[in-house]
């Protein structure tokens, strides 16, 4: 009996996040090695479709690094990063393509085998993403930078209580596909959408002040806190592109920004729907 009152008193706190939330689009950045654990995935997609049937409009962004730099690897192709970047040459672009379309085929068969209607949409389709060659000192190819999003397509199918699952590649003007960082497009449907939340899914447990110290973890950071850590070398690396898109999506118009541990089981649902939370969140 007190097990079932247990129960009940989680329900009982996590409605008023229901009722908040009702029909309010959310942004879920998924992807890294925590893309490919097949256990780690199971729980992070019952969680959205969890979300979906509770009412919200979840959108899901996916990388897929791992995967293609091992796909690369295995087709004799050399990987190159210039400034966390990708070099992007036709052959590399139509291998990304090629195992983009492998992982989002596979999270819109898991998501539908638990009840719910996913979609799966390529970036480059429709105008989607709409995108120009990125500019850098030197040139890494067909890399895009977002200069659109096409939400008419997205709320459409949101509105048909559809997980939406974004594979993140652009079209330019100049009819050309490029290859889009899955942060930065995650960041910009987010922003477009004027999401209530933007999440990221990451491998650790959010932001540290110390490294190699789990009790320095911070729960809350503004804009301003964000830009100071990253000065002080506090937040570096990996977790800077991450934070940058958080600052972007707020910048953009979304209320709050989330990055959370994917291996924490159910940890989508404690972040959204439970006062305590289990992340780092950031606001303006």
């Amino acid at each position: 009996m007190e097990d079932a009152i247990r129960k009940a008193d989680v329900l009982i706190e996590a409605l008023p996040y229901i009722k908040r939330f009702h029909k309010k689009v959310i942004v879920i950045k998924y992807g890294g090695s925590i893309l490919g654990d097949e256990n780690i995935r199971a729980g992070v997609l019952e969680d959205i479709v969890f979300l979906n049937f509770m009412g919200l409009r979840p959108v899901l962004v996916h990388g897929g690094g791992p995967n293609i730099s091992d796909r690369m690897r295995s087709s004799g192709k050399k990987t190159e990063f210039v400034e966390g970047m990708r070099v992007t040459d036709e052959e590399t672009l139509q291998l990304v393509e090629e195992e983009l379309l492998v992982l989002n085929e596979l999270i819109v068969k898991e998501l539908n085998e638990l009840g719910a209607k996913a979609i799966g949409l390529n970036g480059k389709n429709d105008d989607l993403i709409q995108v120009e060659k990125k500019k850098t000192k030197i040139d890494i190819g067909l890399v895009g930078h977002i200069k659109g999003i096409n939400t008419e397509l997205l709320n459409d199918e949101l509105k048909k209580d559809k997980i939406v699952v974004v594979l993140p590649m652009g079209r330019g003007k100049d009819k050309k596909t490029y290859n889009v960082n899955a942060d930065e497009v995650a960041a910009s449907i987010a922003a477009n959408m004027q999401a209530e939340k933007f999440v990221l899914l990451t491998n650790v447990k959010g932001i540290l002040r110390n490294a190699d110290d789990v009790n320095s973890f911070i729960s809350t950071l503004t804009v301003a806190e964000v830009n100071g850590l990253i000065d002080n070398k506090i937040i570096q690396q990996g977790m800077i592109p991450k934070v940058t898109a958080c600052v972007e999506a707020l910048n953009g118009g979304v209320k709050k920004t989330h990055i959370i541990d994917a291996r924490t089981p159910h940890g989508l649902l404690l972040e959204i729907f439970t006062d305590q939370g289990i992340g780092t969140e950031i606001i303006k």
